[in-house]
């Protein structure tokens, strides 16, 4: 995947989680609301542990979530900046570092290897999964969540698209 892909991808991720969290703070407190933001702490856990793996240090975490999960707030404002983060890091990036292998423990004590362009789609394509199964909740019960689409945000950044 190319450089530009990858920052681009990063990007979107960074604007659906604002799109699905703007749309969460005007959700009801309950059981729906809490099971949402469990599985959106997984993913910002998740994206924190292969965060520290991609720069060869250590992290807090012994297994992929958290005991106790944050309200929406705090979770809104820590994935927001681990998404920039994620965007900061893309940025500076050379396609020859795509290629390193990067050698890791995973929380459940096994070794594991993969090369930075594989935790980097790892973290896209895991955290796209875990969002779809939360809008997938709320259109269980006839609540219309955020539309969470690659093409919608391109168009969205560049109108001109539209434009033939």
């Amino acid at each position: 995947m190319s450089l530009t892909v990858l920052h681009s991808q990063f990007a979107y991720k960074a604007w659906a989680n604002a799109e699905l969290y703007a749309f969460l703070t005007q959700q009801e407190q309950g059981p729906l609301l809490q099971t949402a933001l469990r599985t959106l702490n997984h993913i910002y856990v998740v994206d924190k542990i292969f965060q520290a793996h991609l720069c060869g240090q250590p992290h807090p975490y012994t297994f992929a979530n958290t005991d106790d999960t944050p309200g929406v707030a705090d979770l809104s404002w820590q994935v927001h900046e681990c998404d920039a983060w994620f965007i900061t890091h893309v940025s500076s990036l050379t396609a020859a570092q795509l290629a390193e292998p990067v050698r890791f423990i995973f929380t459940d004590g096994d070794k594991g290897q993969m090369s930075r362009e594989e935790i980097l789609l790892h973290v896209l394509l895991h955290g796209s999964y875990h969002r779809g199964n939360v809008g997938q909740l709320f259109k269980s019960v006839n609540i219309a969540p955020p539309r969470d689409l690659y093409t919608k945000f391109l168009h969205q950044l560049e109108p001109g698209r539209r434009d033939h």
